[in-house]
């Protein structure tokens, strides 16, 4: 059998890549009944970054959202990224959790499956692919590509046999940095379809602009099952062009059976609600060869990319980008996706912006050094562990292994607030913003973040935010309006960035004090939250990176000692715990649990 089949991206990955998982439910459902005919083998909607997009931007259900796909697709299989025992969140899971998150996917909607971990420790794939088995479902066994002194060929040809002898249905190669090159792919193939007596699949972004060439090495050689996206969200970090292949292979033995045409007009479609999401285009999406050096994934690039604009640091891209090999070095090669990803690279973020290398450690990077992720591929930075972790126990076991049974507590936890157990699931994914999503959902104050205006061809280059230069007490501040919540609230949000530091200023809405510009509506007064002190003396605890409060570990009269933990804060989606920089009496505390927090303000004061 030679027709290749083709699972397109464009719900799920392709837009993760190249706008920041920003597409909305809404805009997916019109097309839906042309992308059900087209005769995709799945089309992929749900997972990796999508469930968290959804309760943090975009303020919809994503349990809502495979419903409503799978009623508006009946035609076509549906197909989720899951990350192992990580499921969607950020930590490992207990397999009770694991085994209710798999059985109400499939419930949902889901028929394929991509299972992977991020260290290719094949121990947190068992639970979640014999979950998958019990449902009926398509398990797809998924190796994560990556090269390193601590990977071969012969080395993922030995895993995907062992994915094969659990029971997957299928295997992919899940190249999410763009890595592989043609001649590889070839190999490497090859080798795989000699192997297995399942099916292949590939997986290959097109950061370097190889993936259209990657496909049909592997096609050539045995591959018969390739991701693409539609032409309108390909390329870069994205993937091959769909109607690229599709042309490609017409007319030979390869040919896909697809309708040409029909995928023009769905790109067409695309075309339209990709210039809704302009806001969040990414400079870093486009070809970029850099990644053959570095490895860092396309995605990581965008978010990376947006996180130092946010702290008015994208001057420092380059330093972080040749800081990430470093920090990958130190902790034994693991593949760069998430959240091995995130891992990394906001370990070096922080290394860059701090000025000193593991001056601050994440949290996460002393849960991975502990073995609470799985086995590192290579060998560990010894220093950097004792650094970060002291004389703490090593772990060698599966780390689910050391987890008690979660659903119960879970229940009990999120109480009335779930309405079933989708929501459930949803607050162990992420307790904070799930908790937060549920709250707003039981008080019908769900409100999406705002999308700027479509920009006209005639616009300038600043026509749609508005910036301008204000002096309070004697400072300067340069403030961008990026957009603004709905009118009618008691409490209308404006959203800006202040010296490039993204703030969200509450303006009390007075029909008496509104003036009109430029045909809009403008507050004639708005109050900011009151400054924090600037961190002036040794005692001042302060935070790297702009970011937000977690949790608040004192309080006034509690007495600490240098190095012990004040604050935990979240940046970039991973904690880290906020130590105190000499001994003495907590003088003040200028925080709370949710407050933004940026670099030169006084959090805490020790006397």
């Amino acid at each position: 059998m030679s027709r290749v089949h083709i699972t397109d991206t464009i719900l799920r990955d392709a837009h993760q890549s190249l706008i920041a998982t920003r597409m909305r439910t809404e805009d997916m459902l019109p097309i839906c009944e042309r992308l059900d005919r087209a005769g995709y083998w799945s089309l992929e909607v749900w997972g990796g970054a999508t469930y968290d997009a959804c309760l943090r931007f975009l303020k919809e259900d994503p349990w809502e959202r495979l419903r409503k796909l799978r009623e508006a697709l009946p035609n076509t299989r549906l197909q989720m990224l899951l990350r192992g025992q990580n499921l969607l969140g950020y930590r490992h899971y207990s397999d009770d959790v694991v085994r209710a998150f798999v059985e109400r996917s499939a419930e949902n909607g889901i028929d394929v499956f991509r299972i992977f971990d991020a260290m290719n420790d094949l121990r947190n794939l068992h639970t979640s692919i014999e979950a998958v088995k019990k449902t009926g479902k398509h398990a797809q066994g998924t190796i994560c590509y990556t090269i390193s002194p601590a990977h071969s060929l012969n080395q993922f040809v030995s895993q995907a046999k062992e994915l094969e002898s659990m029971g997957c249905d299928s295997v992919a190669i899940k190249d999410m940095a763009g890595l592989l090159t043609p001649l590889v792919v070839a190999e490497l193939t090859e080798k795989l379809t000699e192997a297995l007596d399942i099916p292949m699949h590939l997986h290959s972004h097109d950061t370097a602009g190889m993936s259209s060439m990657n496909h049909l090495a592997a096609i050539v050689h045995g591959c018969r099952h390739i991701d693409t996206a539609i032409s309108t969200f390909s390329g870069g970090a994205s993937h091959a062009p769909t109607e690229t292949m599709v042309a490609a292979l017409r007319d030979t033995e390869f040919d896909t059976g697809m309708d040409l045409e029909l995928l023009q007009e769905i790109g067409f479609y695309f075309k339209e609600v990709r210039s809704t999401y302009h806001q969040f285009e990414s400079e870093m999406t486009g070809l970029d060869t850099r990644v053959q050096v570095n490895q860092v994934p396309g995605g990581m690039i965008s978010n990376l990319s947006s996180q130092l604009r946010e702290q008015g640091a994208l001057d420092r891209m380059n330093d972080v980008l040749n800081e990430i090999p470093r920090v990958r070095e130190d902790l034994g090669y693991p593949p760069l996706v998430t959240p091995t990803s995130q891992i990394v690279g906001t370990q070096a973020v922080l290394n860059v912006m701090t000025g000193e290398r593991y001056k601050t450690i994440t949290n996460e990077v002393k849960l991975y050094l502990q073995g609470r992720y799985g086995k590192a591929p290579g060998t560990l930075n010894q220093t950097v562990r004792l650094q970060a972790i002291g004389s703490e126990e090593i772990i060698d076991v599966r780390p689910a292994d050391l987890l008690k049974d979660e659903m119960d507590s879970l229940r009990n936890e999120i109480g009335e607030l779930a309405k079933n157990e989708e929501d459930v699931l949803s607050y162990a994914m992420f307790p904070e913003i799930g908790r937060e999503f549920l709250e707003q959902r039981a008080n019908d104050a769900l409100v999406p973040e705002p999308l700027e205006p479509p920009r006209r061809k005639d616009d300038g280059p600043h026509a749609a935010p508005i910036e301008f230069n204000a002096t309070l007490h004697g400072e300067s501040y340069h403030i961008k309006v990026t957009g603004a919540g709905h009118k009618g609230q008691n409490q209308r949000p404006f959203y800006v960035t202040v010296d490039g530091v993204q703030e969200e200023i509450l303006i009390e809405t007075l029909d008496e004090m509104m003036v009109m510009e430029n045909g809009s509506e403008v507050p004639a007064t708005a109050q900011r939250g009151s400054k924090r002190p600037r961190a002036t003396s040794p005692g001042h605890v302060t935070t790297s990176m702009p970011g937000t409060i977690v949790e608040v570990l004192v309080e006034v009269g509690s007495e600490v000692k240098a190095g012990d933990a004040i604050l935990i804060t979240e940046a970039m989606k991973m904690e880290t715990e906020i130590q105190a920089p000499i001994s003495g009496t907590i003088a003040a505390v200028h925080v709370a649990k949710g407050d933004s927090v940026n670099p030169d303000e006084a959090l805490v004061e020790i006397e």
